[in-house]
């Protein structure tokens, strides 16, 4: 019997379309804060996994770390992969937009007829040398169809670049544009949707053109935007303690076991945790919610 569960789940994981992580709504609690549900996908014949990881709403560096063993460009037909549609929400406070940059993932809090929910989207940012700043900040305009007025920075490296781009598909903005409160940064679509899950831009953060026009729906004029930098982040679901593990790009932590243990700590989470469970999760850094205990 439980053989023949077992294949049916399968069978859904591998035929599902991208319901989940594709920008609908996730409800969750204080005290169950793990969001969605892995998946497993098979690859088609002349399929990438950078197809499959916007097709379920994921950024290249998700389906990368997620699946370390399979050849991004090139994966072979009929391999099974993860789909880490599943996810811990940032230790921030649930409100407005809360961005966590070492996963490169934007969450987007909403209550629902009384009903915690939120809403999350993979995102491409600032690239080395011109790192998307953290901080608290306010939504100060929104536009539609903008067009990009290209920085100096930019100009000295690209000189061929006009002045103005005009709105288009040639317009690295996209079709809709975030400004915040810190000068020269937004929140906007992009022309070249393969740097999502990347750091290719120079600092502004990038959604997908499907995603964006659904973000700039939601968000209003003075809404908070909390930017964090946040490699391990820990969890609970249904009375397990989870972690997940993400690249430190920024090399701010020292010791990510103490840091972990630190975590779990400061949340009164460290009892009964199997080390072994927590130092493989450390280790491996695949950026899906794992349980410390068995």
């Amino acid at each position: 019997m439980m053989s023949k569960i077992f294949i049916s789940i399968l069978a859904f994981s591998l035929s599902a379309t991208s319901v989940f992580g594709a920008g609908g709504a996730y409800s969750y609690d204080n005290k169950n804060a793990v969001i969605g549900i892995k998946q497993l996908y098979k690859i088609k014949k002349d399929e990438n996994l950078l197809e499959v990881a916007r097709n379920f709403g994921l950024g290249y560096n998700e389906i990368v770390d997620a699946n370390p063993d399979i050849d991004p460009w090139v994966p072979e037909t009929g391999r099974v992969v993860i789909l880490p549609t599943i996810w811990i929400l940032p230790d921030a406070k649930d409100e407005g937009i809360v961005i966590n940059l070492a996963e490169m993932r934007l969450y987007y809090y909403l209550n629902v007829r009384g009903s915690k929910m939120v809403r999350t989207f993979p995102i491409g940012i600032g690239s080395e040398g011109f790192d998307t700043p953290t901080g608290i900040y306010r939504i100060i305009e929104k536009i539609e169809n903008p067009e990009w007025h290209v920085p100096e920075s930019i100009r000295k490296e690209k000189p061929q670049l006009p002045l103005v781009v005009k709105p288009g598909p040639k317009n690295p903005l996209g079709s809709h544009a975030i400004r915040l409160s810190t000068p020269n940064y937004l929140i906007h679509g992009t022309n070249k949707p393969w740097g999502i899950g990347r750091r290719v831009s120079h600092g502004c953060i990038r959604l997908y053109p499907e995603n964006i026009p659904k973000l700039y729906a939601l968000v209003k004029l003075k809404s908070k935007v909390n930017i964090v930098y946040q490699p391990i982040k820990i969890g609970v679901k249904d009375e397990t303690v989870y972690i997940e593990v993400h690249e430190d790009y920024m090399r701010r932590i020292k010791n990510p076991y103490a840091e972990a243990i630190s975590l779990l700590k400061q949340h009164g989470l460290s009892g009964g945790i199997q080390r072994e469970l927590l130092k493989k999760a450390l280790k491996e850094k695949r950026g899906i919610p794992t349980p410390l205990s068995k």
